[in-house]
């Protein structure tokens, strides 16, 4: 109560809101009050009540922010948990990834690739029989699998370093080849035969002396290439011998040469696994002729040649100790679908104790008349006659023709020197379409391979060094071919065998 004490001016704002407020008998100034003096913070009524709520506002959000901090932070833990179990697994499931990791990676493949292939027996092969459509061998396996451990990275042999340094840089055809391939996969005898319906005659692919190659097609529709040893060959021979070869044979990788997949020694049969090639062999595409088959052109068949002395020079000169082929023949260049040459039949010199029953005739050199004669330069000649083949169109002993053109060497020889005769030697398939730079120096090499002595031929490496040099010269377009069958760098193909 405020009556009657002779104020003056204005009602305070903080008393109007006073509903019992008794203001009579006051001299009180009307209309609207003036401002508040500088410095004097103007107060509302409910200020103090708006400013509490603002503070509770400030909390609540306050709050709100650290649940979600909160719960941010503990689901990136959960997900990290996440992945550390399954890469655990993974780890637990693949004791031995060193392989596998370099398969998967898809970026820089390792340098050093020919490092040891791990032989894994039923154990790794569970993991992988998806992937190859076979099942794996459970139990019973006859073959000692602890000799078949390989230990380690092979050594590397740079002897023979640097060759090849005037061909352009290889192309990433050939870099995003895989240069560590997966393990060697041990075979059930029970799904080899299921998978070649009982090796059966309809999948056979060819026979040699050592034995008979099946065609297999897995459950996963993979087609591989089975050799099935002649029993006879194995006869006498320990376990120990066969998984010898077997871990030889694991030890070679080359773009140029059949890739080796697995082997089965079970109830005494012994069987290798390669890759299959489905352009058959070069002596198919140039001897059996059918309706479906284009011949193949002049670069075609240097490239062919080419990529396939790489394959020997890879043996003869990469390898070490050196590896001597034995039975290097048209029908052992296998083609796939970019008529890329692979050599097969490698690391098989062991079977070869009688040469002449093992070499295909025509092919064999004129000093292998026993076994112990047999040498690097043995198969340089055989090498030769291959590329007779690839020039002329003709088999290297033909009894259909005259007496005197059934040997083909001793019937091309003579002519190889001879330009105008050299022109007819020519395959006809050809039909003159091919560089005539390119002939000449094809049959110099030709001749050099063939000569009786051994001593006067080259080595391998000579022989893909003079291939490349008359691609050069003759501006040959071989395109990724010349890429993918020059010479890369030792370190990337060396091996100790």
């Amino acid at each position: 109560n405020v009556e009657n004490n002779k104020f003056s001016g204005w009602i305070p704002n903080e008393l109007k809101g006073i509903r019992s407020l008794k203001t009579g008998g006051n001299s009180w100034s009307t209309g609207k009050a003036p401002p508040p003096p500088p410095g004097v913070r103007h107060r509302h009524p409910n200020a103090k009540e708006d400013q509490d709520n603002k503070d509770d506002g400030k909390k609540s959000k306050l709050v709100q922010n650290v649940a979600i901090v909160a719960g941010s932070c503990l689901g990136a833990m959960l997900v990290f948990a996440a992945l550390m179990a399954v890469f655990a697994r993974r780890k637990a499931a693949h004791p031995s990834s060193q392989f596998l990791d370099e398969e998967r990676n898809t970026g820089t493949k390792d340098n050093t690739p020919f490092q040891s292939r791990e032989l894994a027996g039923a154990q790794y092969v569970s993991n992988v029989k998806e992937s190859k459509g076979l099942k794996t061998i459970q139990s019973g396996v006859s073959l000692d699998q602890a000799s078949l451990q390989i230990s380690g990275p092979m050594g590397l042999n740079r002897s023979v370093s640097g060759r090849g340094s005037s061909v352009s840089e290889q192309t990433s055809r050939l870099k995003g080849r895989s240069s560590t391939s997966a393990p060697v996969i041990a075979y059930s005898l029970a799904d080899l035969q299921n998978a070649t319906g009982d090796f059966a005659s309809r999948n056979l692919q060819g026979e040699g002396n050592i034995g008979r190659v099946y065609r297999a097609k897995c459950e996963d529709g993979k087609v591989l290439a089975v050799k099935k040893i002649d029993p006879i060959l194995i006869q006498g021979e320990k376990p120990e011998g066969f998984a010898e070869i077997v871990a030889n044979i694991s030890k070679l990788h080359h773009p140029n040469i059949a890739e080796f997949v697995g082997y089965c020694s079970e109830r005494g049969n012994y069987l290798l696994v390669y890759d299959h090639y489905r352009n058959g062999s070069l002596h198919e595409f140039l001897h059996v002729s059918d309706d479906f088959s284009k011949p193949l052109t002049w670069n075609t068949r240097v490239s062919i040649a080419l990529g396939a002395a790489r394959a020997v020079e890879y043996l003869h000169d990469v390898c070490s100790p050196p590896i001597v082929h034995k039975n290097i023949k048209s029908s052992n260049i296998l083609l796939d679908l970019e008529l890329t040459p692979h050599l097969s039949d490698y690391g098989m010199a062991h079977f070869h104790q009688r040469t002449s029953q093992n070499l295909g005739m025509g092919y064999n050199a004129p000093e292998c008349s026993r076994p112990s004669a047999y040498t690097l330069k043995s198969d340089v000649y055989s090498f030769g006659v291959v590329m007779l083949e690839l020039l002329t169109g003709r088999m290297p002993l033909d009894n259909k023709r005259p007496k005197t053109e059934q040997c083909l060497v001793k019937w091309a020889s003579p002519r190889l020197q001879d330009n105008d005769a050299l022109a007819a030697m020519v395959d006809p398939a050809l039909r003159g379409l091919y560089p005539p730079k390119s002939l000449s120096p094809f049959a110099d090499i030709i001749a050099q391979c063939v000569k009786s002595d051994p001593k006067l031929r080259p080595a391998m490496s000579e022989v893909v060094q003079s291939l490349i040099q008359l691609v050069q010269q003759s501006n040959m377009n071989l395109g990724d071919d010349l890429s993918t069958s020059r010479r890369t760098e030792d370190s990337d193909y060396a091996v100790y065998v």
